[in-house]
């Protein structure tokens, strides 16, 4: 997830290979708003509900993201430092939204809410990521 060396042109997001296999696709990608979308199905626990972890992974990856697009208009890169989450309810199938929102976007730090919801909109899990911007290293 590391930006070109020198460039502050708006770093593109890339699938990790986790992202791939939890299904993840991109549906927007700004400073303002990262979108993505999982299915539930090939992400569940043994109780047949959409496993929290894949709920945690799927969030920090989504909020580094943000951060590593605005990081990119400062010639920096961004690294994670604090997640957590609250899970408000569950989901058995579909697909979910992540929608990465910024609540900080500073020079040092910045912070992100991600939210997570059902195909009708229900909040799945709400969580919220800070990222440590460093400069990119040559």
């Amino acid at each position: 997830m590391t930006p070109e060396t020198g460039s502050t042109e708006l770093w593109k997001i890339t699938l990790g290979e986790l992202d791939e296999k939890m299904g993840v696709k991109i549906v927007e990608e700004s400073v303002d708003r990262v979108v993505a979308t999982m299915p539930v199905e090939g992400n569940r626990q043994s109780f047949g509900l959409l496993h929290g972890g894949a709920s945690l992974a799927v969030g920090e990856a989504v909020g580094s993201w943000a951060a590593v697009i605005h990081a990119s208009t400062l010639g920096k890169t961004a690294v994670g430092v604090d997640v957590s989450a609250t899970h408000h309810k569950s989901a058995r199938e579909g697909l979910i939204t992540i929608t990465a929102t910024p609540i900080h976007l500073g020079g040092t730090l910045t912070t992100h809410e991600v939210l997570i919801t059902n195909e009708t909109g229900q909040r799945i899990c709400t969580l919220r990521i800070t990222n440590l911007l460093l400069d990119r290293k040559a």
